[in-house]
């Protein structure tokens, strides 16, 4: 597919070079032009300077930005520019608010808009594994699903505009639960004077095993936080889910203790930490 990818993040970045590497025609663009240079240095393609120039006549433009803001405004120029009829795929995370009233923009402009928010961080990315969760109008899904698999592992429709990323709210609202119970297990096996490595042996077997026990466990033991997807995005992804459910009346208690405990993370100087590091505050 003729394809435009704007924003080359940790996440992007990688993206865009699966798309490339599968046989589409890729163009991209960045707010710093440098690290577009760097993507056509590594992948081939192009860049092109202004988003107009890089979505234009594209029949699939991925988006991997930052906010909700942001993705209004690179929507807001690559609808007039795009191929008529094409899709705009919103890699995002962001309110589904925001999904809801991109896909009516995209519907009055005569084009479709997805959002499918990912999950798996920057290894995922870089792998081409990643989990992608989308909502909008089922045959303009079929059309993408085909590409966005260059760099998925599982791709799932979960329904109309927003459903993505209410599912995504769903992935971050437990894996923060998850990561929270791992770290006070940790904590409490050092303070119990327990050693950590057999402690993980015994329970990672059983109904105490998890994603995050088995690959962060070690880590957070240690004291290393530095792998990709940071406390501010964190933060952020989990202030949309508190304000969904302000709107559905849904509970959240823990999930906003945790963020709370988040923010004493970002307190210690932890902005560009990993998730793991919530057991940094339990240690300090």
């Amino acid at each position: 597919m003729k394809t435009a990818f704007i924003g080359l993040g940790v996440m992007g970045f990688p993206m865009a070079g699966h798309l490339k590497a599968a046989g589409h025609e890729v163009t991209v663009f960045n707010r710093s032009p440098d690290k577009a240079a760097r993507w056509v240095e590594r992948h081939g393609g192009a860049s092109k300077p202004t988003i107009a120039e890089a979505v234009a006549g594209a029949e699939l433009v991925c988006l991997c930005v930052g906010n909700d803001d942001d993705v209004r405004d690179v929507v807001a120029q690559a609808l007039p520019a795009m191929g008529e009829g094409g899709v705009i795929v919103d890699h995002t995370t962001t309110s589904a608010t925001v999904a809801r009233e991109m896909d009516a923009a995209a519907r009055a402009a005569g084009r479709w808009f997805v959002d499918a928010p990912v999950s798996g961080g920057q290894a995922g990315a870089e792998n081409g594994q990643l989990t992608i969760m989308a909502g909008g109008d089922a045959a303009a899904y079929a059309r993408v699903e085909l590409a966005l698999s260059a760099y998925a592992k599982a791709i799932r429709l979960m329904g109309p505009s927003g459903a993505g990323q209410l599912t995504k709210m769903c992935n971050q609202i437990a894996i923060a639960g998850v990561v929270q119970g791992v770290a006070e297990a940790l904590h409490f096996a050092k303070r119990a004077g327990l050693p950590t490595d057999d402690v993980l042996a015994a329970i990672s077997k059983g109904a105490a095993q998890s994603w995050q026990m088995e690959n962060r466990w070690k880590t957070m033991s240690e004291g290393r936080f530095d792998f990709g997807f940071a406390v501010d995005w964190m933060r952020k992804d989990l202030g949309i889910a508190l304000a969904e459910a302000a709107v559905n009346g849904a509970n959240l208690q823990a999930t906003a203790m945790i963020d709370g405990f988040y923010g004493e993370v970002q307190a210690m100087g932890g902005h560009r930490w990993d998730t793991s590091s919530l057991v940094a505050r339990l240690e300090k």
